[in-house]
């Protein structure tokens, strides 16, 4: 699905996804993915959604960020309550929601001018 976006010029937006797959700037991505409104950190983690730690949250947790959005694959899956201490030790917001989800709402927030992070989990 191509998504259309207003007011996020010079950022970095999710412009498609489908199965398996992100866009960002019309740059497709088949794999775990950390995008950030002037930051795109490909690979953040080799980790599948079973094998999350700690510190893939400690990561996160150290970004110029207010909130995370946790895309936990093509269902929403909720992580272990100990893997979010260090957003919880950090004050960062975390929402957890499927890839598409989060793709449009990351794309929702930055056109707000928010600080938003969304970490995208493939497997």
């Amino acid at each position: 699905m191509k998504l259309q976006i207003a007011k996020t010029e010079g950022q970095n937006a999710f412009t498609a996804y489908g199965d398996g797959y992100v866009s960002v700037n019309a740059v497709r991505y088949t794999s775990n993915v950390l995008v950030l409104p002037h930051h795109l950190i490909p690979d953040w983690t080799a980790a599948s959604f079973e094998t999350l730690s700690i510190a893939d949250f400690e990561t996160i947790a150290a970004l110029d960020t207010e909130i995370v959005l946790l895309g936990t694959g093509n269902r929403l899956r909720f992580p272990p309550p100990e893997l979010m201490r260090p957003l919880i030790q950090a004050q960062k917001g975390l929402e957890v929601m499927d890839v598409r989800a989060a793709c449009r709402t990351y794309n929702v927030l930055i056109s707000e001018g928010r600080k938003v992070a969304a970490a995208l989990i493939f497997s």
